[in-house]
């Protein structure tokens, strides 16, 4: 029996809606709805977006010291790091990472840190995408940052699922651009259901 791989729902259900107005700038809206145009959607999806983005991961970033970086400086720094600075890029992370979390979430706990890593991924502009294939769950993460961020992100993965499962194993599928992490979470398991 062939084995089937779905996509992890990040809205279970349909959610209530209410109606609101806000006044905005003209040249605000005419931004928003030119954007929208351009993204095939309509302004009322883009500002939906815009919104939800901030929700999820803007009004923290600040707040947990996150500063944007041009990717180019990331994609030049990793060309250089050795296994021992990756190493230790991973020990200096991991706290930051649970201190996030805590601050986010309000609970530091599996479900939530990996949720909390996809949104900084959204927000990051980093694709992700999170598959269930029976027990297995696949999370695929194209960062397109080279090769040791690739293992950097491994190692991280490795060392979050090791806090949290100490007796599963993770195995991972890497290239210059993507990771794929595969671990058994069971059939039930939803990062977004806590």
């Amino acid at each position: 029996m062939d084995s089937i791989i779905k996509r992890q729902q990040h809205s279970p259900k349909k959610e209530k809606t209410r109606s609101v107005t806000y006044r905005l700038p003209v040249k605000l809206v005419e931004e928003i709805e030119t954007e929208a145009m351009n993204n095939n959607i309509s302004h009322n999806v883009m500002a939906k977006q815009i919104l939800e983005k901030y929700i999820q991961w803007d009004r923290f970033a600040d707040k947990i010291g996150m500063i944007p970086v041009p990717k180019k400086i990331l994609d030049t720094l990793g060309i250089e790091m050795s296994s021992a600075e990756i190493n230790e890029i991973v020990n200096m992370i991991k706290p930051v990472i649970k201190d996030a979390v805590l601050f986010i979430k309000g609970k530091y706990d599996l479900k939530r840190c990996i949720e909390t890593l996809e949104d900084y991924m959204r927000a990051s502009g980093m694709k992700s995408d999170h598959r269930i294939e029976g027990e297995l769950h696949h999370f695929i993460i194209q960062h397109e940052l080279g090769g040791n961020w690739s293992i950097f992100t491994e190692q991280l993965l490795q060392e979050i699922f090791r806090e949290f499962l100490p007796n599963s194993e993770m195995k991972c599928q890497t290239t210059e651009t993507t990771v794929i992490a595969t671990i058994a979470l069971g059939t039930d398991f939803s990062e977004h259901n806590y």
